[in-house]
């Protein structure tokens, strides 16, 4: 268990190489207020600010384009000006082992109108050592807790928790992310975003800092561009048309994006005119795929995110356990349409009962979360790996009482059959051409797009067996 959120502060305090500003929009002196009540704040605070009116804090900060004070943008201006301000009328005035930071935060906390989204953004731009160029950490989080008063303490705790660890954590991945959580528990606080930059993190990739979020789950999923930057989930989503493909891309195939080219064909023309261009595709990877043996292997983490990004796509990672998990996710940010495309072997074993033994829902409920209204499943065809039959819909092996249902699915459009597909690649198995690497058979070049094949031979990833 880690130390308490007055032990850190004090810790903090104590320490007469750490001296910085506060700056805290939306909930008060939240974090300061820890900093004060430790003790020995005055080794510490340089300056503590709430900027709370808009006016105010435009003329501090300068306005936003967007209009919105609970943004990235906005804390890193907050950032920015304070650390600026510290740097510029205190290094010559403190000792020269000093290390300066600036902590920020803009949240929108619970109000009496009790409307809108309670989440916030939080960061940190420190000095690691003295006289250092400056570090950042920048997170994204939900506030659960139903009072205000309660989601007040919350941010207290986690902003203690982000100024100790890092002092104290930013060469341990593990116990940095576990350590923001301290006192705190995912029904009150929710990280969905850590994204870290400069000198003391010349050695951390925060892909691997939010693969932890998902790991330790902490978060129900982390987004990445294709630029493999972490990308805050509700922005990405909001008032988007998404198309998802659940899979393990462990290699990326041909039949991979053949799939999800076929998918969006589809997609597309099931929306009106105004909304073929307000898509976004992305690759699904659950965390269970993730493991191996038990842990997961972060390198190939990265392989599958940077190769599914070299195709210009956006990679998610999740906890959703089920399509109907992944589904409630997508549900709750994107608030328009949303298809799945899936192979027939897939959407077999989504109608198998056995499946849903353990669940309070049973298959219909769980059918039920997973076809929604606005949701549709686009089947591509199944290759038999010993027959090489062409599977689909009509030809699946489902249990004869679930005829009708399967029935009743098709004839209302929930499920439809992709029929365009390209036959020479319909037979591929991703596991097939794992192996086919790890083993250093040739030719299983052909089965992937160049720019994968490619990546996995100039980077030796999945095992490949290649020169250095």
């Amino acid at each position: 268990m880690g130390l308490g959120q007055r032990q850190k502060a004090l810790e903090i305090n104590l320490n007469p190489n750490i001296y910085g500003t506060f700056a805290e929009i939306g909930a008060g002196q939240e974090v300061a207020r820890h900093f004060f009540r430790a003790g020995g704040a005055a080794g510490t605070i340089a300056k503590s600010i709430s900027a709370y009116d808009m006016t105010m804090s435009d003329a501090v900060y300068g306005k936003e384009v967007s209009g919105r004070y609970v943004c990235e943008d906005r804390l890193k201006k907050m950032l920015d000006t304070e650390y600026d301000i510290l740097i510029n009328r205190l290094t010559d005035a403190r000792h020269k082992d000093t290390t300066f930071f600036a902590y920020a935060d803009t949240v929108s906390a619970k109000s009496y109108k009790g409307t809108g989204e309670n989440h916030g953004w939080i960061g940190i731009k420190f000095q690691h050592k003295p006289n250092a160029l400056p570090s950042q950490v920048i997170i994204h989080m939900s506030m659960l807790d139903a009072e205000n008063i309660q989601q007040q303490e919350a941010i207290g705790l986690l902003g203690v928790n982000l100024v100790y660890a890092v002092y104290h954590d930013v060469s341990d991945r593990e116990n940095f992310v576990s350590g923001l959580m301290d006192g705190l528990t995912t029904s009150r606080m929710q990280i969905d975003m850590i994204r870290v930059s400069g000198v003391a993190f010349k050695d951390v990739d925060s892909r691997l800092l939010c693969l932890e979020l998902v790991k330790m789950k902490l978060c129900e999923a982390v987004i990445f561009d294709v630029d493999g930057e972490v990308l805050q989930a509700s922005d990405v989503l909001y008032k988007k048309n998404v198309l998802v493909a659940r899979g393990g891309y462990r290699p990326p195939t041909n039949l991979s994006l053949d799939m999800l080219e076929c998918g969006l064909r589809k997609f597309k023309d099931s929306l009106v005119a105004a909304e073929k261009d307000n898509i976004i595709v992305i690759p699904e990877i659950s965390m269970s795929l993730l493991l191996d043996r038990g842990q997961v292997d972060s390198e190939d983490f990265l392989a599958r995110v940077d190769l599914l990004s070299a195709q210009g796509l956006k990679v998610l990672i999740s906890n959703s356990e089920t399509h109907s998990d992944l589904n409630m996710f997508f549900t709750k940010y994107a608030k328009k349409n949303i298809a799945f495309v899936m192979a027939t072997y897939n959407l077999e074993e989504i109608l198998t009962l056995s499946k849903y033994g353990s669940s309070k829902f049973g298959l219909v409920g769980s059918l039920g979360t997973l076809l929604e209204p606005h949701t549709k499943l686009y089947i591509y065809p199944a290759c038999d790996d010993d027959t090489h039959e062409i599977k689909t819909i009509e030809s699946m092996n489902i249990a004869p009482d679930l005829t009708y249902l399967l029935r009743y699915l098709v004839e209302n459009h929930y499920i439809e059959n992709i029929t365009d597909y390209n036959p020479d690649v319909v037979g591929i198995w991703s596991r097939k051409i794992l192996k086919m690497i790890q083993d250093g058979t040739e030719g299983w070049e052909k089965f992937v797009p160049p720019s994968v094949a490619k990546t996995v031979k100039t980077k030796c990833l999945f095992g490949a067996k290649c020169d250095l």
